[in-house]
């Protein structure tokens, strides 16, 4: 195999040159796949290997169930040419290539601790099957320390290589995103930092034949451990400000998204928008509190934060329950329709949960396609937008893909009992046309309905 410690950036400077080097992606998540996208269109061989056989089986077809049709497309033809392939046997798609992408983090578990044990396993595997010489770059989310005391110690135990000398060790914080407007990992301005100069340097070049924003250096793995945690504390902080904010609004009888745009510009965000989805920091959040109490520091301001967001499940259910009950309806008996992307253990999971146990009849419409492995979601998903809104006493607005942003409120309408509800959790949906065509309406921080 090229060697790929001392690597210059000639050496990579044209899509033959690096059609010669293959890299293994770890995980074949939507981060995992990010990556493996963005190796293969720079003209690397990529192979991803999982252990979940059925997610190798769909990737190996070039099906991901990202909800976005271009990037599945693109996906497609590169297993399709042969670029990209799928695995299950770790160690063999390890032992056989120069560079491994760690596309795995460690599970928040239901007492919102860090779970690191089955990132240290894979970490395990493939510290056994590495080459001298080779590339390794964690790619998930990290606590502060995680690298040095979990994915370094795993990997210089299990191959006998040290980091710097035999084996390159980087870290490549990159942000997960959820929805169904991805942002793929070439896409972004992309973080590099190690601890010693050789794989420093070694990252740095290859990770610039990918990056179309250019790469940022790190000169230590604790500072952009550090910096990932605090970027998402600070996104995390933003969203239950524009949260509280937006029930205020409601409350006042304002409607919070025309006060937004009455605002300059520097002071509204991505982050002034309310949302019960807060996935995109929420496991970094919980990353930095743990961080934060071994270090025997207490962050408050953080903390309740995170209760802030949370808690916006439940205000999404009142809304429900306040728009059936002014159509002398209860959410107990009422039937349901979510439009929109549910992933497991997101909030919008979480919503199901909540209605089902309140009694409510829920049926889920995806535009994106994507299907879930999770049996409860799965059990609510129908085919079709009828099927899903047919006789629906409430109709609810996840996110905003763009179909939903497309719908026709006056077909929505026809399909669903008089009265009819609509509760817009996404902000894409105008409160007067919703009212027009005869909906009870309902939105995150739309107050409109307390004039």
């Amino acid at each position: 195999m090229p060697a790929v410690l001392n690597l210059k950036p000639e050496e990579v400077d044209s899509v033959e040159k690096r059609g010669t080097y293959r890299v293994c992606v770890v995980g074949c998540g939507l981060r995992g796949i990010s990556y493996a996208l963005a190796f293969a269109e720079a003209g690397y061989k990529v192979i991803c290997a999982d252990a979940d056989q059925s997610v190798v089986k769909r990737l190996s077809k070039g099906v991901a169930q990202l909800g976005n049709r271009e990037v599945e497309g693109r996906l497609r033809s590169f297993v399709r040419a042969g670029q990209l392939n799928a695995t299950n046997e770790l160690k063999s798609a390890v032992s056989q290539s120069d560079i491994v992408i760690l596309a795995v983090s460690a599970k928040i578990d239901a007492k919102k601790n860090a779970d690191y044990a089955e990132v240290e396993n894979t970490c395990k595997q493939v510290g056994a099957a590495l080459s001298r010489g080779s590339l390794v770059v964690y790619g998930g989310i990290a606590g502060f320390g995680f690298i040095e005391g979990v994915v370094k110690e795993a990997l210089e135990n299990t191959s006998g290589f040290k980091a710097g000398e035999a084996l390159g060790l980087a870290y490549n914080p990159m942000q997960d995103s959820v929805t169904q407007d991805m942002k793929l990992v070439g896409e972004q301005e992309l973080k590099i930092a190690a601890d010693d100069k050789l794989s420093l340097s070694s990252a740095a070049v290859i990770f610039g034949t990918i990056a179309k924003k250019g790469v940022k250096i790190f000169p230590s793995v604790r500072m952009a451990e550090l910096a990932a945690l605090l970027a998402a504390a600070k996104r995390d902080a933003g969203v239950a400000l524009a949260n509280e904010l937006a029930v205020f609004c409601e409350h006042a009888g304002v409607d919070y998204a025309e006060v937004l745009k009455l605002l300059d510009g520097d002071a509204c965000e991505s982050s002034c928008s309310p949302t019960i989805a807060e996935e995109n920091s929420r496991d970094e959040a919980y990353l930095l509190l743990e961080s934060a109490e071994n270090l025997n520091v207490k962050l408050r301001l953080s903390k309740l934060v995170r209760q802030i967001n949370e808690d916006m499940v439940k205000h999404a259910v009142n809304l429900m329950h306040e728009a059936l009950r002014r159509n002398d309806r209860t959410l107990g008996r009422a039937r349901v329709a979510l439009l929109g992307t549910v992933k497991s253990g997101t909030a919008a999971s979480v919503l199901i949960q909540m209605l089902a146990a309140k009694g409510a009849k829920v049926s889920l419409y995806d535009p994106a396609g994507s299907g879930n492995e999770d049996v409860e979601i799965a059990r609510s998903l129908r085919r079709t937008l009828s099927e899903a809104v047919e006789g629906a006493d409430c109709v609810v607005f996840l996110n905003g893909h763009e179909q939903l942003r497309r719908l026709s409120l006056k077909r929505l309408r026809a399909l669903m009992r008089t009265p009819a509800a609509l509760v817009d959790l996404a902000g894409i949906i105008d409160p007067s046309s919703a009212e027009e065509e005869g909906f009870t309406y309902r939105g995150l921080g739309r107050g409109v309905w307390k004039k």
